[in-house]
């Protein structure tokens, strides 16, 4: 059985939500907050969430961590009993995990040409002129 880490998860959570703009510190808090309920384990029973809580399970469905599954349990009484569960997605964070951040090494050389160009260039006046 395989076990996410914590650094795993926080680069997955950047790989996807943080290229959609959430910052790195909320990206940091949502992970300790998701491995908080799953620990070592890959389910969590859906009894254990609040309605916050399972709006952001629902959040991280979307966005492909989690998954659901329920398991049907006939009582003694004889009724049935419904057990819904959030199964954490290992291998589909590993690989978002896994995939290279983007980088745009153009944006970088075009930001080095303004750099590098003289500040005299950038006057209005030509050097020792005023108005």
């Amino acid at each position: 059985m395989s076990v996410v880490s914590m650094e795993e998860l926080v680069l997955a959570l950047k790989n996807t939500l943080g290229k959609k703009g959430m910052q790195e510190s909320d990206i940091k808090r949502l992970a300790e907050y998701t491995m908080s309920f799953f620990g070592y384990t890959d389910s969590v029973i859906d009894n254990r969430l609040t309605s916050e809580d399972r709006d952001v399970f629902y959040m991280l469905e979307e966005e492909g961590f989690v998954t659901t599954t329920e398991e049907e349990v006939h009582l003694k009484k004889g009724k049935m009993w419904r057990i819904h569960y959030w199964i954490l997605k290992k291998d589909q964070i590993s690989r978002l995990a896994s995939m290279p951040e983007e980088v745009k090494p153009e944006a970088d050389e075009l930001a080095m040409i303004y750099e590098n160009i003289d500040k005299d260039v950038w006057a209005r006046e030509p050097p020792g002129q005023s108005l």
